[in-house]
């Protein structure tokens, strides 16, 4: 992979690695470049990984490098998102590491915030609430607790931003270079490598809601394809079996939370006539029809999950 760093000298270690990806974001990505720089928090590098851009992202990028020694910008051929943030990962020289979206932007205190939080508590991950999914609770959790937390998606995602991590934990993980959604495939480790895991639900963090986003199919459902259900329908089978042999006290939770996405997905596809996933709606309800008694038994299932088995699967 062909990369070239702008023409600026190497900074020396720093308490934290500020990492984002840009990629044809020329009308957003400054509001975000600014919402770093403008930290509180000053003992930071942040790392701007122009992913082949063919708009002016990537000069955007290197016109802040130019003027603000703590950016550094690589400009490397068109990958996926896992391939651009590797890229920073192989960079970063901090204790710790934190991402940002370029359509998003990030809180004055955001680093000075998860920073204090992560060394109060002594935890391999903090994590900060956003504006769309805000708390004025505190947190302290096991690494087993915070992979069950973040199934849930009350308080926390999927989703790399709003979290800071202790350098460590990435040091042997990488993202992967095969798919377009990372963040499924690589959070629930991270979080199962932590230790402790510290949470405050303040916002310090805005996601930019747009169709442009690459998890846009989340808010409108409509946009969901086959491609993207086979993605995650392998990823979550992937999470069930890597966290049930390192947690097998919670096994069937696990469980429960892959039929739990199933059955949401098999409503989606049914209630908005999504055409295309013919062959996953298939696959998805045969695996909901052989388990249906262990996943109506277990004490997680909600209300309308158990009303979605009896109108979708249960008249098998």
């Amino acid at each position: 992979m062909e990369q070239r760093e702008s023409p600026l000298e190497s900074v020396g270690s720093m308490k934290v690695s500020v990492i984002m990806l840009t990629y044809n974001r020329q009308e957003l990505v400054s509001r975000a470049i600014e919402s770093i720089l403008n930290q509180t928090f000053r003992d930071f590098e942040f790392i701007i990984v122009d992913n082949g851009s063919s708009d002016q992202s990537g000069k955007i990028a290197d016109k802040y490098a130019q003027q603000d020694s703590r950016v550094r910008v690589i400009h490397k051929k068109r990958g996926n998102i896992g391939s651009g943030r590797n890229a920073g990962l192989d960079a970063a020289q901090g204790e710790y590491i934190a991402f940002i979206d370029d359509d998003d932007w990030a809180e004055p205190d955001f680093l000075e915030f998860l920073l204090k939080l992560a060394e109060e508590n002594q935890a391999g991950v903090s994590i900060c609430g956003a504006a769309d999914k805000a708390f004025d609770a505190k947190k302290t959790m096991t690494a087993e607790e915070a992979v069950i937390e973040l199934m849930w998606r009350k308080r926390y995602n999927m989703a790399f931003p709003t979290k800071l991590f202790r350098r460590e934990l990435v040091d042997d993980l990488r993202f992967p270079e095969d798919g377009a959604y990372d963040d499924i495939a690589l959070m629930y480790k991270l979080l199962a490598k932590a230790g402790t895991v510290a949470y405050h639900g303040l916002p310090k963090y805005t996601f930019y809601r747009h169709e442009g986003n690459n998890s846009a199919w989340t808010t409108n459902h409509s946009l969901l394809t086959a491609e993207t259900l086979d993605e995650y329908l392998s990823a979550y089978r992937t999470r069930t079996q890597w966290l049930s042999e390192l947690f097998p006290n919670n096994a069937g939770v696990f469980r429960y939370f892959e039929w739990s996405f199933m059955i949401s997905m098999v409503e989606k596809v049914h209630r908005l006539n999504i055409k295309g996933c013919e062959r996953q709606l298939e696959a998805m309800e045969g695996e909901l029809s052989a388990h249906k008694a262990d996943f109506l038994a277990r004490p997680e299932i909600l209300d309308f999950e158990k009303e979605w088995m009896e109108k979708y699967v249960c008249i098998r």
